[in-house]
């Protein structure tokens, strides 16, 4: 199997404009920009708003749980993609589609039982 080297030259290019402006950025901003050192400029700055307390304060468990879970709904997203494209090109009145289709709604099904299962446990309540 041979490949056209000249089709990869769009591509090429627009890695190499990537790189160039991001090349440019740093530099032009390292020559232009200005440099400024002192007290004020040394300070932590949140929000407009002077820090109160210190950084390491605990969160609650749920936040952690929430995260994992948009995760798991963000990969599930990423395998339906192929599992779609592919899905058009098989013969709905064949066998193969009707497993085809099986295997992907069992994989909605336990996503959605673990859905459920966290709603139950209360992980979605923040009060």
């Amino acid at each position: 199997m041979t490949t056209d080297h000249a089709s990869y030259l769009p591509v090429l290019l627009i890695v190499l404009m990537a790189i160039a402006f991001a090349v440019g950025n740093i530099v032009l901003s390292r020559l232009l920009g200005p440099r400024r050192e002192g007290a004020v400029k040394a300070t932590t700055y949140e929000s407009g708003m002077d820090p109160i307390g210190g950084a390491r304060k605990r969160f609650n468990v749920r936040f952690y749980v929430l995260a994992m879970i948009f995760l798991v709904f963000d990969v599930e997203i990423i395998f339906l993609y192929p599992w779609a494209v592919s899905f058009a090109h098989v013969d709905p009145r064949s066998p193969d589609g009707a497993l085809f289709l099986g295997r992907v709604l069992f994989f909605l099904f336990t996503t959605v039982v673990a859905y459920i299962y966290a709603w139950r446990k209360g992980v979605f309540r923040f009060e």
